[in-house]
């Protein structure tokens, strides 16, 4: 999403993988479990170059490698040529994926510092200390043994203690039988305890062989992450091609789920989109169907469309689909529409939102004029613009001059002239289809019932007659006092009649009191109610609710 394509040979070969996916539910689904399996190739190497990779990362790293073979496989019967060339990217590097499962256990402890996660036999010198930690007890009693049918001396014995460490005893009547090689250590009542070389030598050993053996596991796994940080270049170009094939179907899925098409995309000025839809909208819509429209923009005759209408009728969302299919459809992936046909774009800019920031010392007007700068200096007439509202942060005559002054900064082919949609409030604007070449008013269709106010998400031709801005105040609860206020100043305004200052004392149907509020209130709640689910006791809790209400 942020690099999309500006290539039509690039973007087909994407659209092309994506198309063949699209056509094969059961194969791409296979594939989608296949990828399940990788792990984060890109993520281990990293960490594994860096030197902070445990015994469990070069698990990970040999299973995800592990899993690219049935990758392979998945791939080998697709005619795509960029599946095809993404399947020749994919090496496994089976040595040192074999290398790893000959020195590491399949569940290694969490830290190497520790030792035991070298597997047996891979090492004969950790093999041969973890058996003398085994089987210490094996070796001293063999070595009593030993002794005892040497010197003949049915007495003798190997113990233990944490002062002297190993020893051999012997009983004083048996004292003329010791040998002479046998080193006097300490002097007993009854008997004389002795130490030999080999003995000595097999006390060092078992005692130190915990250390020695960490200290040798450490060393073997830094060779070993040593030797795989060794192959980054090779992990990392399977990794790119994993998350290319892992985009490509993922792309694929959400087309084959949600109806998406393959834009055509070219070198042409046009962005031509019909029965266009907002990919994430339509997604939040629960209870209604979205509303479909068409698009059709170039560089000569329809470049700027003027869009009005009233508020909350939907004219950002269409300008936010546009933006959003022109995108989707240069980063390879199918759109939301019937059909589509893009000509490619450098850049989309856009001015949609308000906002401000303080700590730099800028109101929202500020910020919408930064925005609006920097995309006047950096348009070119290959980028598509999206304005919404511009100047709505000052006074009515300066934000519609700022706005006129844009717009046919925008549509003068011989200073900008890019594809543009601009949404506006100031009805004023319109006057200029007819007069500015390439300019053409749009409007979201509406239909007014008495005081209310049905949007019908319909984009057509021709500017609106009014931006019933009274009418969406109303849906969004204004009290009906101030309604029936700004209706008579509309009225005086629209007659040219300067509008009188309210009465100082308000008439008693103009009061709102504590009861009105309560009672809107509990209406409110009665039509979000379902009667024919309640249970008695929910009747009986939003009986006692309404009641508290009033």
């Amino acid at each position: 999403m942020e690099r999309p394509l500006l290539s039509p040979v690039a973007i087909g070969r994407r659209l092309g993988a994506v198309g063949e996916l699209v056509g094969d539910a059961i194969g791409r689904e296979e594939l989608t479990l296949t990828l399940r399996e990788i792990t984060d190739l890109e993520r281990l190497i990293g960490r594994i170059v860096y030197g902070t990779a445990g015994g469990r990362d070069l698990v990970a790293l040999a299973n995800g490698l592990g899993r690219l073979p049935a990758l392979r496989e998945r791939l080998a019967g697709c005619s795509s040529a960029l599946l095809a060339s993404l399947r020749e990217e994919l090496d496994d590097l089976t040595e040192l994926r074999e290398l790893i499962g000959r020195a590491i256990v399949d569940e290694p402890p969490f830290s190497v510092r520790e030792g035991g996660f070298i597997r047996a036999g891979y090492h004969p010198e950790v093999d041969r200390l973890r058996d003398i930690m085994a089987n210490g007890k094996g070796l001293v009693a063999s070595i009593e043994a030993r002794e005892k049918e040497k010197t003949g001396i049915k007495s003798l014995k190997v113990g233990y203690n944490k002062v002297f460490g190993y020893y051999i005893e012997v009983s004083k009547s048996y004292y003329d039988q010791v040998p002479d090689t046998y080193i006097r250590k300490q002097t007993l009542t009854n008997c004389e305890r002795f130490i030999t070389q080999e003995l000595k030598e097999l006390e060092h050993e078992i005692l130190s062989a915990q250390d020695r053996i960490t200290a040798l596991e450490f060393e073997l796994f830094c060779d070993l992450r040593e030797q795989a940080a060794a192959q980054v270049g090779r992990i990392q170009r399977s990794a790119a091609a994993v998350a290319q094939v892992d985009v490509l179907s993922s792309f694929a899925a959400v087309a084959a789920e949600q109806g998406y098409c393959r834009p055509e995309v070219d070198l042409s000025d046009a962005i031509e989109i019909t029965e266009g839809r907002h990919p994430v909208v339509e997604k939040m819509l629960k209870h209604a169907l979205f509303v479909p429209n068409d698009t059709h923009m170039d560089n000569r005759d329809d470049t700027v469309a003027i869009i009005t209408g009233p508020n909350m009728a939907g004219k950002s969302t269409y300008m936010r689909q546009v933006a959003l299919i022109v995108l989707m459809a240069q980063m390879g992936s199918f759109v939301p529409a019937r059909s589509a046909r893009i000509g490619i774009v450098d850049r989309v800019f856009t001015r949609i939102g308000a906002s401000d920031d303080l700590s730099a010392g800028q109101s929202t007007f500020m910020v919408e004029m930064t925005e609006v700068a920097e995309l006047l200096k950096n348009a070119t007439a290959k980028s598509l613009l999206i304005l919404d509202e511009i100047g709505r942060g000052t006074s009515t005559y300066d934000g519609m001059s700022i706005a006129r002054a844009v717009l046919e900064f925008c549509a003068d082919k011989k200073r900008l002239g890019a594809k543009t949609l601009f949404a506006t409030h100031y009805h004023e604007l319109t006057a200029l289809e007819g007069q500015i070449p390439g300019v053409k008013n749009y409007n979201i269709a509406a239909k007014k019932k008495k005081d209310d106010i049905l949007f019908l998400r319909k984009i057509v031709r021709g500017g609106a007659d009014q931006s019933y801005g009274i009418e969406v105040a109303k849906l969004a609860g204004v009290p009906e006092p101030v309604l029936r206020r700004a209706r008579k100043i509309l009225e005086e305004l629209e007659a040219g009649v300067p509008a009188a200052p309210a009465p100082a004392a308000a008439q008693p149907e103009e009061q709102v009191s504590l009861l009105d509020m309560g009672a809107a209130q509990a209406a409110a709640r009665l039509r979000d109610v379902d009667v024919n689910v309640l249970t008695p006791i929910e009747a009986m809790n939003l009986l006692y609710e309404l009641k508290q209400m009033l």
